[in-house]
């Protein structure tokens, strides 16, 4: 950029810094304390849109969810006080779940702060926990440099979540600007690279000697790019890999070593292939507690390595045999080329096996006289040929989807794992709508969690946001309801759940909606939807005590799963 100074006010530099870090949507909702900055708007709307949204908490999903579909930052703003708290949630979730945005706030005047002037909050220090790192802007002469170093901090190293906090007297008040380009140095603040030499060839031996191993591919897969390095290890080792439930995409569903998804919800050949195992190579994952059981009981037999780019997450839940603190893609260049060739024959067929077991058990074997959500998704999957980009709430909806819908490309699976944000869906689909122009997008949310957030239904149309969103409705807190069902003797206590008419909601919101309570009904009222260009609500009216299976019951072993009982062959329908 060049050198020539102009006299800006800070909220025209908050745009020219947004621009020149090529941001070309925002989220956001407007309030007394970013007045400046909408204004100043007007000036730039042919190079930034900005997107209105019915709540803050729903521009921030929007923004992680344009994140998470682009691998760019996604950029949400709200004004001050309750605009700036309703982002919390939204933080948290990225911050949980490594979604590299960045969240601008309004603020008070700087001479008022601390008098608990009006809408007042202080929102750097209530999002310490939730965000790699938040400013509070006191000066304007800082601001660009402020907004360069939050952009970089939030996609840079393990990515996250980063907030702006910018008071009402900084926006207004002008200062001759130059775009600062000289290199960001932060102390402190060096995302390792490399693996050492020692640590490569300790890898190697490692994996070259195993018998039984398994990788472990977790959402570093994906933010580092490096779906199609793992599958080549996976490949060149015969090396079987389970995902957690981020990590889904990092090898195509249909490739045989695919054990699919691990842990609490996980496919039974992927747990019983972690707890045999005598070696896991464990990349870009952090061994939360869905992921692993019983701490003292997960995987005994094995040797461990854990590759991540947090070194905080070496040997925090799991204690490993070698731990790298690096750069997941440089990592896998550096030892694949020294992996040998392998057929692991024993491993093969044992596992095989595991998968055999598990088909058996498959309720789409199973002949019901009433809808499962199961076979809603396996529709779903099925109606888009496994090409859609498929964004899923969380509970009892998200499990299935993650187990029904065969993924076969990265960044096709976006969902809030760490923190299970109920209200996630429909808003991370509207961002996604604005990253993913080529392909169909699908939200799956239950009756539940579509109401937290339903109001963004209206942002959906606004937009024309080309989503189709599903609603799985069982009429409970479906996950919840499952633990009273298994651990509470059935007492329901709280989790039968009203809801409204969705189809006449969506007509309301000026939508297309439909119900669909038939097996046979499913394809043919999605091709309704796919023929609408823009947002169209199918309402599916499933089986109201279904389970999600397998189930590893909290804090206990992988291998003790919670099964469902074979199908007997007589009822496996044509």
């Amino acid at each position: 950029m060049g050198k020539e100074k102009r006299e800006l006010t800070g909220a025209e530099i908050f745009w020219e810094c947004l621009i020149r870090e090529g941001v070309e949507v925002i989220f956001g909702y407007p309030g007394g304390y970013t007045l400046p900055i909408y204004d100043a708007l007007t000036k730039y709307q042919d190079k930034v849109r900005h997107v209105l949204t019915r709540h803050e908490q729903g521009a921030t999903h929007m923004a992680d969810g344009f994140a998470r579909a682009s691998g760019k930052v996604g950029v949400a703003m709200a004004t001050s006080g309750p605009g700036a708290t309703n982002m919390i949630t939204g933080l948290a979730t990225a911050m949980m779940d490594s979604s590299p945005i960045v969240c601008i706030t309004g603020q008070v005047p700087t001479n008022v702060i601390g008098t608990d002037a009006f809408q007042e909050t202080d929102i750097t220090g209530a999002t310490l926990p939730v965000t790699k790192h938040s400013y509070l802007v006191s000066d304007i002469r800082d601001l660009a440099h402020s907004i360069r170093e939050a952009f970089y901090i939030a996609r840079t190293g393990r990515p996250g979540p980063v907030l702006i906090d910018i008071p009402k007297d900084v926006q207004n008040a002008k200062t001759e600007f130059v775009y600062p380009t000289s290199p960001i140095v932060l102390p402190g603040y060096h995302p390792p690279r490399r693996a050492t030499g020692e640590q490569v060839s300790r890898a190697l031996e490692m994996i070259n000697e195993a018998k039984r191993p398994v990788i472990l591919a977790g959402h570093g897969v994906l933010i580092s790019g490096t779906a199609n390095q793992i599958r080549e290890l996976a490949e060149k080792g015969n090396i079987p890999v389970a995902t957690t439930l981020l990590g889904i995409g990092s090898i195509p569903d249909q490739h045989p070593l695919n054990l699919g998804m691990m842990g609490m919800h996980g496919k039974a050949q992927a747990n019983h292939a972690v707890q045999n195992a005598d070696l896991l190579i464990a990349c870009g994952m952090r061994f939360d507690d869905r992921v692993i059981g019983k701490v003292s009981t997960y995987s005994p037999k094995s040797k461990k390595i854990h590759i991540d780019i947090d070194a905080v997450e070496l040997n925090k839940n799991i204690k490993v045999d070698l731990a790298i603190n690096a750069d997941l893609a440089v990592v896998l260049r550096q030892i694949i080329p020294g992996v040998r060739v392998r057929k692991h024959a024993h491993w093969t067929r044992k596992i095989k096996e595991w998968i055999k077991d598990a088909d058996r058990r498959d309720i789409l074997n199973k002949k019901t006289d009433v809808l499962i959500g199961a076979q809603v998704i396996n529709k779903i999957w099925e109606g888009t040929e496994g090409k859609a980009v498929v964004v899923s709430d969380v509970g009892q909806n998200q499990m299935i989807e993650a187990q029904y819908y065969g993924h076969d490309e990265p960044h096709t699976h976006i969902t809030s794992g760490g923190l299970g944000t109920m209200g996630f869906g429909l808003p991370a689909a509207i961002g996604t709508s604005f990253a993913v122009k080529d392909r169909e997008i699908w939200v799956v949310v239950g009756d539940g969690g579509i109401q937290m957030t339903i109001s963004e239904l209206a942002t959906a149309v606004q937009e024309n946001a080309n989503i189709k969103i599903a609603i799985i409705n069982n009429g409970y807190l479906g996950m919840v309801r499952q633990w009273q069902q298994l651990f509470y003797n059935a007492r329901y206590v709280e989790t039968p759940i009203y809801s409204p008419d969705f189809v006449k909601v969506a007509e309301a919101y000026r939508m297309p909606g439909y119900r669909v309570d038939k097996i046979e009904d499913i394809i043919p009222t999605m091709r309704k939807a796919q023929a609408h260009q823009g947002p169209v609500l199918i309402e599916f009216v499933v089986e109201k005590h279904d389970t999600v299976y397998p189930m590893v019951p909290a804090g206990e072993p992988l291998h003790e799963m919670v099964r469902r009982p074979h199908v007997p062959s007589d009822a496996k329908e044509n």
